[in-house]
């Protein structure tokens, strides 16, 4: 047996006696979701249970070193962890802002006490962290953000608002771009900071979505004190953390093309839904659509994991971040399209226990929201046309 195949059956051995039975299942609801935080409610004992099990291992976060609460795994081995998770349909043990965007950006440009104080809490899911980047009128233009930073000398006075705050309100820390220089080219004044949603002078206000649902807020700073040790990397020098950052987080919506842990492929639920005839469904052009989308879901996910082995080599990601994020954004949309189809009438019933208080209907509506957050599906399409494809502005 090679290394790889043993280290993979001590993924598996591990798995079966630590993986509750209950969290091998697709979720019923958003609720469903663990995502820490000091305020956390756990849905189950077995939630609980299967968060601090992978904690314990350091799986939370598999690639980051020990000390900041990772299991230090190597390229090859978090990818066998990730096909040995979804082998067995388990749940992500923690969907977190902090794993997918902020901590990429403290690992590289973090000083180490900054990565001592929230790395580790965030592998443990301790703390939930919230974004803080468009603004009402700095949306897809993000470098004219207007939030304004003013040197205290040994903090800054931050004062506006942001808009699109995911979960906002259930955020326990934010990372925020402000501006610290209004003389400064727009990309150049810009600082990426970090600080308490419990401090005084920042509140929150919902936005209501079509789905009825607010998983968004507005978010408003009033004299709020922002340490100057909570600057990641150099003063006026955010726009390259930012970008850095948006990279990963382009690359964590693209993710959602692809059926995640947790979640039954599209050809399952239909088979679930709406059966078969000889092992066959009936409906030839529904069967075509699942196999095609079924077919380029895989496609994008070998490509993505052959871009992260690239990164590993040490090739940048660089554009293709939006190419794969524009693209992971319409099979996303297509999926729930899909389901929606299987799904028939029943599929647009908007509350009660048996649509999972209307689960469905509002996941396909969500996906629309897609094609903006992130950055536009619009200006992904030019960063591709520009940076990938060469051509002309």
């Amino acid at each position: 047996m090679t290394h790889t195949d043993s280290f993979r059956q001590q993924v598996r051995d591990w798995l079966e006696i630590n993986c509750p039975e209950s969290m091998r299942r697709p979720y019923r609801n958003e609720a469903e979701a663990c995502w820490g935080g000091r305020n956390c409610v756990f849905y189950s004992e077995d939630q609980k249970n299967w968060l601090e099990r992978m904690v314990s291992k350091g799986w939370t976060v598999p690639t980051w070193p020990k000390e900041y609460g990772g299991a230090g795994l190597d390229r090859e081995q978090a990818k066998i962890l990730k096909e040995e998770l979804k082998r067995i349909n388990a749940r992500p043990p923690l969907e977190s802002f902090g794993i997918s965007m902020l901590g990429p950006p403290l690992l590289k440009y973090g000083t180490e006490a900054q990565r001592q104080q929230h790395l580790p809490p965030i592998a443990r899911g301790e703390i939930r962290w919230a974004q803080g980047y468009s603004e009402p009128n700095a949306g897809s233009d993000l470098a004219s953000l207007q939030m304004r930073a003013d040197d205290m000398g040994d903090h800054f006075n931050v004062n506006g608002s942001k808009v699109w705050t995911s979960y906002g309100e259930l955020g326990d820390w934010m990372f925020c771009l402000v501006r610290t220089d209004f003389e400064a080219p727009k990309h150049k004044g810009i600082s990426f900071v970090m600080f308490d949603m419990t401090t005084e002078g920042v509140s929150t206000r919902p936005i209501k979505l079509i789905s009825g649902k607010s998983p968004f807020t507005e978010t408003f700073l009033e004299n709020v004190r922002v340490e100057k040790d909570q600057v990641i990397g150099a003063i006026n020098d955010g726009w390259t953390i930012a970008k850095y950052l948006l990279s990963h987080e382009r690359e964590m919506i693209a993710g959602s093309g692809i059926s995640a842990s947790g979640s039954l492929p599209v050809s399952q639920s239909a088979v679930k839904t709406i059966g078969t005839e000889n092992g066959i469904l009936k409906n030839t052009m529904l069967r075509t659509d699942i196999a095609r989308f079924e077919i380029d879901e895989r496609c994008l996910g070998l490509t993505i994991e052959r871009a992260r082995d690239e990164v590993k080599a040490g090739v940048s990601l660089g554009a293709a971040a939006s190419m794969f994020k524009y693209y992971g954004t319409e099979l996303n949309k297509r999926r729930y399209e899909l389901l929606m189809s299987i799904g028939g009438h029943d599929a647009l019933v908007w509350e009660g226990d048996k649509s999972r208080d209307g689960y469905l209907p509002k996941m396909w509506l969500r996906t629309k929201g897609n094609s903006i957050e992130g950055g536009t599906s619009e200006i992904q399409l030019n960063i591709v046309a520009k940076r990938i494809l060469g051509l002309p502005g």
